[in-house]
């Protein structure tokens, strides 16, 4: 078969590195963010939260091809606040939003429980 081993689409292979990150010499204030092993789900959310930001001008990812697992996001910001930073916050949001999810779940399995024990 043809197919690749399905470890080389979350596995970083000896000197991989997971985010690259390179200025967008186009655009002011704007880099480039090369994310390795990882796909349209981190990518769709992270942008999502990005638009979120009003310091954030431009925001886009896109996945180069269907069997390279990796995306390429495109951040521009004001010129107060850097591409970096606006990725820091956006994930730090998001981690923030998940955790909240996992509790909010937690305490409804546990509800649940509870009300089938009575």
């Amino acid at each position: 078969m043809n197919a690749p081993p399905t470890f080389e689409s979350f596995l970083l292979f000896d000197g991989e590195k997971k985010i690259t990150i390179e200025k967008d010499t186009k655009v002011p204030n704007a880099a480039i963010f090369t994310v390795n092993k990882e796909d349209h789900t981190l990518g769709n959310m992270i942008t999502a939260q990005l638009r979120k930001d009003p310091q954030v001008l431009f925001a886009g990812y896109k996945n180069p091809h269907p069997l390279e697992h990796k995306f390429v996001l495109r951040v521009q910001t004001t010129s107060d606040y850097s591409p970096q930073e606006a990725i820091t916050h956006a994930i730090t949001d998001l981690i923030s939003e998940f955790s909240l999810l996992e509790e909010r779940f937690k305490e409804a399995v546990r509800e649940k429980q509870e009300g089938d024990m009575i």
